[in-house]
């Protein structure tokens, strides 16, 4: 693939001035899509997407650093605006002033495609007069979507029609959703081939590690979206269960049941959910509900019942030995 990238590049090179052939460069990904850098105004979360008919595009386009702002840099890609717009940003410049700074010191400035995002909302966009069309942009509250080498020039006024009517969902969901307006309006005229989506907190907090709350990325698949979907619906189903396992920490058990059962409702084959869930009820007495799930699990699958046998030692199940051995003997 890298030896047909580099020839794209290079019949590129012929097309244009001696002068200007040594912005293309092999190492900087062909990666023309779509993106959308958003805010959602109400958290302060924000969020870059990306889909492409390239291969693991979410390695190039999207940067992000909660409490600071998010970055998409496509077409002839250059992926140091990702660290150094957000390092600009950083130092306090706007993100029009980043973007400036930025195409002022790039020679391949009309090949590039980049869009900047900050922690207030503000947004600055780039479109190179020399991106593939159709190529463009549209802006608007919290939100920039940018496109090049599309099928038609309605793929980025669809995504912001789109972004802008789901206002009461989830900042990721909604940036799904723009991105699947624009496969609607065709996509990239090459097709499709991954896709990445990244959330990170409005405000940075004290511990960084924690800052980034979405990283899902589908590096080659015949419908990347329907995949990044699919991606997104279990890492919401693991919130449930994440919220499960804190409400047993507090003491409260019905919320924890109530979280547990959203869960294995959005993934009802799910074993690991199931299990865990029935653990939970077994050290909290209720062994008869426990055994119930663990027959169902078991049954699929033998390795989780000599899980259940490892647990006690290590003191995540806490039971008398005649009620360990009512869930080790479920039929």
């Amino acid at each position: 693939m890298k030896r047909t990238i580099y020839t794209v590049a290079s019949l590129c090179c012929l097309a244009l001035p001696a002068a200007k052939a040594q912005v293309y460069k092999a190492e900087e990904p062909f990666a023309h899509t779509y993106s959308i850098v958003a805010r959602d105004a109400k958290t302060g979360e924000m969020a870059v997407g990306v889909q492409s008919h390239w291969f693991s595009v979410g390695t190039a386009v999207p940067w992000a650093e909660a409490g600071v702002g998010v970055v998409a840099t496509q077409s002839f890609v250059n992926k140091s605006f990702g660290p150094k717009g957000l390092e600009l940003l950083k130092q306090g410049k706007s993100p029009q002033e980043a973007l400036d700074i930025l195409l002022a010191e790039d020679e391949g400035h009309e090949v590039r495609q980049v869009a900047i995002l900050d922690a207030q909302g503000r947004v600055a966009v780039h479109t190179g007069k020399q991106c593939v069309r159709f190529a463009g942009h549209t802006t608007g509250a919290d939100f920039s979507v940018q496109a090049n080498m599309m099928l038609t020039d309605k793929v980025w006024p669809a995504m912001a029609r789109a972004f802008e009517k789901n206002a009461d969902k989830p900042l990721a969901e909604r940036v799904l959703l723009a991105m699947q307006a624009a496969e609607q309006e065709g996509g990239d005229i090459r097709g499709k081939q991954s896709t990445a989506l990244v959330v990170v907190r409005g405000t940075a907090s004290k511990q960084p590690w924690d800052d980034r709350l979405i990283d899902l990325r589908v590096d080659d698949h015949e419908k990347p979206l329907d995949e990044l979907a699919r991606l997104l619906k279990v890492y919401r189903a693991y919130e449930h269960m994440n919220n499960g396992d804190l409400a047993v920490e507090k003491g409260q058990m019905d919320k924890a049941m109530e979280e547990y059962g959203k869960a294995e409702t959005m993934f009802p084959n799910n074993l690991e959910m199931k299990y865990w869930h029935a653990i939970t009820l077994a050290n909290n007495g209720n062994i008869s509900e426990a055994s119930k799930l663990l027959s169902e699990v078991y049954k699929k699958d033998k390795n989780w019942k000599e899980l259940t046998t490892r647990l006690p030692e290590v003191g995540l199940l806490t039971l008398k030995p005649q009620d360990l051995q009512r869930i080790l003997n479920v039929k």
